[in-house]
């Protein structure tokens, strides 16, 4: 990596309500940070306290209105918010407005005098302090659609059909504002791209930045669960790592490993979310008993768990959605070097099969299933290595961080000194 020039170090900011030392996918808003910092740039970050993903706050921190920090040459302030993550759609809304709140009274005059703004979309109350930054700072704005709305809404099931259809058109019109005035709108897969597209975002507004993983908790060997586990070499494990929700359609995996008659499979599910009980019901209730559920797995943690898998696992219940559908968890596990059973349509099962690394058998579906986890017990472990090396390849190549990085420093730079053009 070059040395900037002075003239090239730009003052970024960062608006996200996820943020370090959040896991999985409320981590990356950080690795963009860090990349930018460690280009050279001035990152200015105003964020939430941490307390995703069961709604408590991070050890070390308490919540109170506003708190500044430098974490490795990134600037951090913290805002108030009120931390839940549960089934309840009222305190679900008051945590993300509650943020948009904050962020307004007490963040963003920490991005005053930036050249440009990086803005992670979900979720979309987040529009308040963007409005604010781009209108009363005169700051162009990078909005990065992370989540689809109202559509994530839909798939999450913490609303029920008639209450999702009732703020439709509302979510809608607030998500066309935030599109119009941001100068430049970022998608994470060419699915959502297109989506967009259809919606009236102008193509020449549009840049491709797929998400990255964090990188550094695959570049160090490290010792599997499977001794702590009592799990040996015989066994061929498939390994589910994330949110426990409706969009994932988790009840055909259960389904399917009550099926599966070999001995020497099991079947881990690590993560919390609102169906994590009803699951844990349904694999006692089908004799699932191959199924191991582990809870919250600790982020430092992970990367055992990652090399514990021979094979993991990425869903999503069929919809509309699901066709331009990309979990974080696919960036992960190509980065981990791993294979990945795939039972999804859409964006994620062209990953699966372009990197080599998945087995792609269409919709979450008991049956396909379980035909995919027989084509991995054909194969075997030592095939399914050769798969996840496949699949970090691809990874380096499409979704580094270093690419991303890359990709978001250049779009702000692009409308940064549109800024200045249009100003003079």
């Amino acid at each position: 990596m070059r040395t900037l020039l002075p003239e090239e170090i730009m003052r970024i900011g960062v608006l996200s309500q996820w943020f370090d030392p959040e896991p999985g996918p409320a981590s990356l808003p950080g690795v963009l940070a860090r990349g930018l910092a460690a280009r050279g740039h001035d990152v200015q970050v105003v964020t939430g306290f941490p307390n995703y993903p069961d709604g408590r706050v991070a050890a070390g921190y308490r919540i109170r209105r506003r708190f500044d920090e430098t974490l490795e040459n990134v600037h951090v302030r913290r805002v108030a918010l009120y931390p839940s993550h549960d089934s309840s759609a009222i305190r679900r809304t008051l945590t993300y407005g509650s943020f948009a709140a904050s962020a307004l009274l007490s963040g963003v005059e920490r991005l005053r005098g930036m050249d440009a703004v990086w803005v992670g979309n979900s979720p979309v109350t987040v529009a308040a302090p963007m409005w604010w930054i781009r209108y009363r700072y005169r700051i162009p704005i990078l909005l990065h659609v992370l989540d689809l709305w109202p559509d994530t809404v839909a798939a999450s099931g913490f609303m029920s059909n008639g209450k999702v259809r009732a703020v439709e058109g509302t979510l809608n019109s607030w998500c066309g504002r935030m599109y119009r005035s941001a100068s430049s709108v970022a998608y994470i897969s060419p699915g959502v791209g297109r989506l967009l597209q259809d919606r009236g975002v102008p193509a020449d507004k549009l840049t491709y930045v797929p998400l990255w993983a964090e990188e550094h908790l695959t570049r160090r060997p490290v010792e599997s669960m499977r001794a702590e586990l009592g799990l040996d070499e015989r066994h061929l494990v498939l390994v589910y790592a994330g949110t426990l929700g409706g969009a994932q359609g988790l009840e055909s995996l259960v389904d399917a490993c009550a099926k599966v008659g070999d001995p020497n499979f099991c079947c881990l599910v690590a993560g919390s979310g609102v169906s994590e009980a009803d699951l844990r019901r349904r694999a006692r209730d089908v004799g699932a008993t191959n199924v191991r559920f582990l809870g919250r797995v600790p982020k430092e943690r992970m990367p055992a768990l990652m090399a514990t898998g021979d094979i993991h696992y990425v869903s999503l219940r069929p919809s509309a959605m699901a066709a331009y559908t990309m979990p974080s968890k696919v960036q992960a596990t190509l980065a981990a070097g791993k294979a990945m059973l795939v039972a999804a349509d859409g964006d994620v099962a062209s990953v699966a099969r372009e990197s080599g690394a998945g087995i792609a058998v269409g919709s979450a579906d008991t049956a396909l299933v379980l035909e995919g986890i027989r084509q991995a017990a054909i194969l075997g472990r030592r095939n399914l290595r050769l798969l996840g090396e496949r699949g970090r390849d691809y990874y380096y190549r499409t979704f580094s961080a270093a690419t991303g990085v890359g990709r978001v420093e250049s779009a702000l730079r692009k409308i940064a000194r549109q800024e200045v053009s249009h100003a003079g």
